[in-house]
């Protein structure tokens, strides 16, 4: 009987092996190994049909596809931005799929260094290294030691994402994470990388989206966080390709009365099919990509010999010289791949030869054209990352506008009381008065209008063939909400015909630049000035109460994203100091203002021409009073004909006379009643009995608005320490029904502060209030909350609303 068994175990062994194909590697196919021999009572538990031994198992010898990601990651450039500590960073990159059970790993193929850094010995560590236990590229460590420091790092690392059985198109996107080593300067550098692999001090993480893996050739910036700003200069490059197809088989049921053959054919036709179509996808956008690339920087794509291009015969009509460009390089392309790009008749022609055939001519055609993009990025990598910063930077207003509503609105002529006769008025002026009474709560208006749109934002599917910010999309219905309102100017009302605004164009006596006899930079001639001259361009920073000269830091680096060759003046001379008088308070920032702008000018004198100034001012709470009472000294004169941008961040212009907070309130009684503090009783309209001697009705009359080329208010809903209309500049419900003197002396600051905005046709000039809605909804209910300082903190502790602000108007920030 043990004999008969060993026989039939031999009888049956032998016919195993003669029906199966042996792996080449069991852990790189989908092969399952075939079971041992049953013994007579398992075999009772698990029947075999008898003479189809052979349905248990996968059909031989009919090709799996396998096609493959490349994603490609230039690093260009590392900036020190805003780094709080010296020492030793590093770039550590890795991939992973969002669907943690799709696909395979996501491991670094291949690392090209352009360019060595020019870094000294010291300041340089090691060299980059790939990490096969979390599949991970580092880039070599390099040594921080001042701001404003460039690391030119130069290198093309490419990550491979292998689909083993080809499915159909990619259905889960693929998460690129950026992490910032950081480790201190240390007495043994042999323990630098140690200190390095402990923790990453920041990470930012970017989505690629299913449609992005087909072709992408996009600018990428790293920023990291608010407490580690810098500026990585990156472009992804994403490509499919064909990685070439396994002898692995489908399984057919045992129980199936269908033709096996029949099945396994059509499955892997209808595979093959769809392999072309994605195929042919991914060659179509990267002859475009690269089309696009070759004319925007006006380099013609360097041909190889044709017969290289393997898989596809001399005899193809694809003659292509050396010096051909990539509109031609195109369209013979796609003569050679006419019959795979939907020509092909899959049901009449042979399978699996005329797919095999198409599926090799269209992928290798993929492959081709990449090897050539990737040889033409290494020759013009400069070049076209700055084309691709650029289109970055024109996309963002329409990536962005989830977040925003755009709105215009017309400047209100005047604002006028109820005692004024309206007839007389109208036929003064032209126009009719506003009406005064209000309906409505404008900022409960506002946050209901905000919250809305939140909601709007929570059920969309964002899908595009875009890079996503995960600071941003991660979670969108957590991202502020802006509102922006443009107003439109009116003629400014005026019946002497000596409006400021038609002297603009003569020369002062006192001009610092451009003809003036003051300066020696305006004794060279006009032709050498145009040649050599210079544009300085300068940005006070100006922050609130109890502030620190660091307030505005998020801000000021977006600033310098968009304009890098900016000065920037971070006021320090005010630091507690805040609880004093406006006056002095002014009088202090003007000097310090003058005194920075004159040492660049002086500096800009000594290496070229100085032209003109573009003067800008960012002030946050009552940092805008301060900054207003500064351009109202004499000291000031000669620069307001300069000023170019005003951004005033949750500022008090009107005060608090209509103040609805209680809870504010009673903090501002108590601190002057206990500490006596003369800018609270300014802002309170409590310095003096009559309310038109007052520090802020006085300020409304200084011209302090009226020289700004550029003024945006920045307000929020939920800011409860500066009153919303406050911010805005506008009329509130409390004053429209309000005939005492609290009310005039408000209309009349009121008008007094949009006479000074308002522009004549001839002049341009950009009047914008931007409503921003944090989602403040994770803070929960507490005393922040309550009394409104969280949304008024929160402007200084993100940039997303600068963001979207400056990216969306950047002509206004340079």
């Amino acid at each position: 009987m043990s004999l008969l068994l060993q026989r039939l175990r031999w009888i049956i062994s032998g016919f195993n092996r003669s029906a199966t194909v042996k792996p080449k590697r069991l852990e790189n196919t989908d092969v399952k190994p075939l079971p041992l021999l049953l013994l007579p009572e398992q075999q009772q538990k698990q029947p075999v049909k008898p003479n189809n031994l052979k349905t248990n198992y996968k059909k031989p010898n009919q090709p799996m596809l396998e096609a493959m990601h490349e994603i490609a990651i230039y690093i260009h450039r590392f900036h020190n931005l805003d780094l709080f500590q010296q020492g030793w960073y590093q770039i550590k990159i890795t991939m992973r799929w969002e669907d943690g059970d799709y696909g395979s790993l996501v491991t670094p193929a291949r690392v090209i260094q352009y360019e060595a850094p020019e870094l000294g010995s010291d300041d340089v560590h090691g060299v980059w290294r790939i990490d096969d236990t979390d599949n991970s590229f580092s880039t070599q460590p390099f040594r921080i030691r001042y701001a404003r420091q460039d690391i030119l790092l130069s290198m093309m690392v490419s990550f491979n994402l292998s689909l083993s059985k080809f499915e159909g198109p990619s259905t889960s996107a693929v998460i690129l994470k950026f992490e910032l080593m950081y480790a201190p300067v240390l007495e043994k550098r042999s323990d630098l990388q140690v200190s390095l692999d402990a923790s990453p001090a920041a990470v930012h993480e970017f989505r690629l989206p299913p449609k992005a893996l087909l072709g992408l050739h996009s600018y990428c910036p790293v920023h990291f966080d608010a407490f580690h700003a810098v500026l990585v200069d990156i472009t992804v490059h994403a490509c499919m390709l064909k990685s070439g197809a396994s002898s692995a088989s489908l399984e057919v049921p045992s129980d199936s009365g269908a033709d096996e053959d029949a099945i396994v054919g059509e499955c892997n036709k209808s595979k093959h099919e769809m392999l072309v179509k994605e195929l042919s996808s991914a060659r179509d956008i990267l002859i475009e990509e690269l089309q696009k690339l070759s004319k925007a920087i006006d380099q013609p794509i360097e041909m190889e010999d044709v017969n290289q291009l393997i898989g596809i015969s001399p005899r193809s009509d694809l003659g292509i010289s050396n010096a051909e460009s990539s509109g031609q390089v195109s369209s013979k392309l796609q003569n050679v791949s006419e019959k795979s790009n939907g020509g092909v008749d899959f049901h009449t022609d042979g399978f699996p030869h005329s797919l095999t055939k198409s599926l090799n001519s269209i992928g290798n055609q993929v492959f081709y054209l990449w090897s050539m993009f990737l040889n033409f990025h290494r020759a013009n990598k400069t070049k076209i990352l700055e084309f691709l910063c650029n289109q970055w930077a024109i996309d963002r207003k329409a990536e962005w506008s989830i977040w925003m509503v755009h709105t215009k609105v017309e400047m209100p002529h005047q604002y006028v009381s109820s005692e004024v006769d309206e007839s007389s008025y109208h036929a003064l002026h032209g126009r009719a008065p506003v009406l005064r009474k209000l309906t409505g709560d404008p900022v409960q208006t506002a946050a209901m209008r905000a919250e809305l749109h939140r909601r709007s934002i929570a059920q969309m599917r964002i899908n595009n063939r875009c890079i996503q910010d995960m600071l941003i999309f991660g979670d969108p219905s957590r991202i502020p909400i802006v509102i922006v309102e443009r107003v439109v100017n009116v003629p400014l009302r005026s019946s002497s015909g000596n409006s400021y605004f038609s002297q603009l164009d003569q020369k002062p006596k006192n001009s610092l630049i451009s003809g003036g006899d003051s300066t020696p930079t305006n004794k060279l001639s006009v032709s050498s000035t145009r040649q050599s001259s210079r544009v300085l361009k300068i940005v006070v920073f100006v922050h609130g109460f109890q502030g620190h000269h660091l307030d505005l830091r998020l801000v000021r680096n977006q600033w310098l994203l968009l304009d890098p060759k900016a000065e920037f003046l971070m006021s320090e001379v005010n630091e507690e100091k805040t609880s004093g008088d406006f006056r002095e308070m002014g009088q202090r920032l003007a000097h310090e203002v003058v005194s920075f702008v004159k040492k660049k000018m002086d500096k800009v004198s000594r290496s070229g021409v100085l032209r003109t100034i573009k003067l800008s001012f960012v002030g946050h709470s009552i940092g805008n009073i301060i900054l207003r009472t500064a351009l109202t000294d004499g000291i000031m004169e000669p620069y307001l004909r300069y000023l170019h941008t005003y951004v005033s961040i949750s500022g008090p212009h009107l005060g608090y006379l209509y103040s609805s907070n209680s809870l504010f309130n009673g903090g501002l009684w108590l601190l002057k009643k206990l500490k006596g503090t003369q800018c609270i009783h300014q802002l309170t309209f409590t310095d003096d009995p009559d309310l038109q001697n007052t520090f802020l009705y006085k300020l409304s009359k200084e011209k302090t608005l009226e020289n700004f080329r550029n003024i945006i208010l920045l307000s929020s809903p939920q800011d409860g320490y500066v009153p919303y209309h406050s911010a805005r500049i506008e009329m509130c419900p409390a004053s429209s029904g309000d005939s005492s003197k609290k009310g005039k002396a408000f209309l009349e600051m009121l008008n007094n502060c949009l006479d000074q905005i308002r522009a004549l046709s001839a002049e341009h000039r950009v009047f914008m209030r931007c409503d921003v809605n944090f989602d403040i909804s994770l803070q929960g209910r507490n005393l922040n909350t309550i009394i409104g300082r969280a949304a008024h903190i929160e402007f200084l502790e993100t940039d997303i609303f600068a963001r979207f602000i400056m990216w969306s108007f950047p002509d206004l920030f340079r």
